[in-house]
């Protein structure tokens, strides 16, 4: 590390910590005078690019503050990635993975860089033609279908998680999280988290499941061909694929009606497919029937209600880093309205 010229320090990541900590840990990896920028865009583990004067990483850390248990785990994130690259399946390249806190202040990994296009702001969406838009949607299913279909115990992956009982923990535990981060009280979440209690589906199969699975999560090349990586791994376990389905129809719904909260509208007179072409193209494609989806759908919207609700904490405190933050509170109450409207509607 050259001492004469001290780096700028993004918030959240000592620079000077981590290349002493790389000199001995990577030797080689990244070399010299290290710089970061944060990778803006997501609202939950923080994201930088980090590089020397020939090399360019990404690192992934906790969020600062108010981090809640099993949440933000770095080992599970990069277990899953290091599982699946061999396999070829579009994950970046896994690189370190540090678990010791005091190191930079935080657990951490390394991954690739992934050169590509992340379709986030209205630009991007805007730069689509109805047929790109379209396309876009279909690679998201297709991909998500591969995902379901890679067998965790061929790929080390077989302890990753319980699949017996992942539906019932699913609610259980988000509820949990919610009493761990509730800023008031909300009745009708409740209300929402009792009828998902009490009618939760027979679960037919088990998969690797992504658990945030959505299109501002995945890396497209540049003329759109193609997605060339899945990021965010950080709620990722095995249990029932239907929920990745439910959770990407609650995420195509809300970008339809402009309401997605890390994404500009994005509605099939664009070109984006309907939630309702959404659920039969996966059902074709990972050849499963998507019975009671309904339900699926309204644990994807308690789920991101629960999670809004955290970031919204976190916001509350200062503790969040860049710019969009201050709206996640609002939200919750209509989410929850939506999860309640998905169980009344058949789930």
């Amino acid at each position: 590390m050259d001492a004469a010229t001290p780096p700028e320090q993004p918030p959240g990541l000592d620079l000077r910590l981590l290349g002493a900590y790389l000199d001995v840990a990577c030797p080689g990896l990244l070399r010299g005078q290290l710089s970061a920028e944060m990778i803006v865009g997501g609202k939950s583990n923080l994201t930088y690019r980090v590089s020397d004067s020939s090399r360019e990483v990404v690192l992934r850390r906790p969020p600062l503050g108010h981090v809640l248990p099993t949440a933000h785990d770095m080992a599970r994130e990069y277990r899953v990635i290091e599982a699946l690259y061999p396999t070829g399946f579009p994950v970046p390249v896994p690189l370190h993975l540090c678990q010791d806190a005091k190191t930079i202040g935080a657990p951490f990994y390394l991954m690739s860089y992934v050169d590509g296009r992340v379709l986030r702001g209205r630009v991007d969406i805007d730069s689509l033609t109805p047929q790109l838009a379209r396309r876009t949607g279909e690679m998201l299913i297709d991909t998500l279908a591969r995902l379901h279909a890679e067998d965790p115990v061929a790929v080390g992956l077989a302890d990753f998680g319980r699949p017996a009982g992942y539906l019932e923990r699913q609610v259980r535990r988000w509820h949990q999280q919610w009493e761990r981060s509730k800023t008031a009280e909300l009745k009708p979440l409740e209300e929402v988290a009792s009828r998902l209690r009490d009618t939760v589906p027979s679960q037919a199969s088990a998969a690797i499941v992504h658990g945030d699975y959505r299109l501002d999560n995945v890396i497209v090349a540049a003329d759109v061909s193609r997605i060339v990586a899945v990021l965010d791994w950080e709620m990722a376990t095995l249990g029932d694929p239907l929920a990745d389905l439910g959770l990407l129809v609650v995420y195509t719904e809300l970008a339809a009606d402009g309401l997605a909260p890390t994404q500009p509208r994005m509605a099939p007179d664009q070109g984006f497919l309907a939630a309702s072409e959404v659920i039969e193209r996966y059902g074709r494609v990972a050849n499963a029937g998507a019975e009671r989806i309904g339900w699926y759908v309204a644990l994807g919207y308690y789920k991101l209600a629960v999670v809004s609700e955290g970031i919204h904490a976190r916001f509350l405190k200062g503790k969040t880093v860049g710019v969009g933050f201050e709206s996640m509170g609002a939200s919750v109450p209509l989410l929850i309205d939506r999860a309640r409207a998905a169980l009344d509607a058949g789930g």
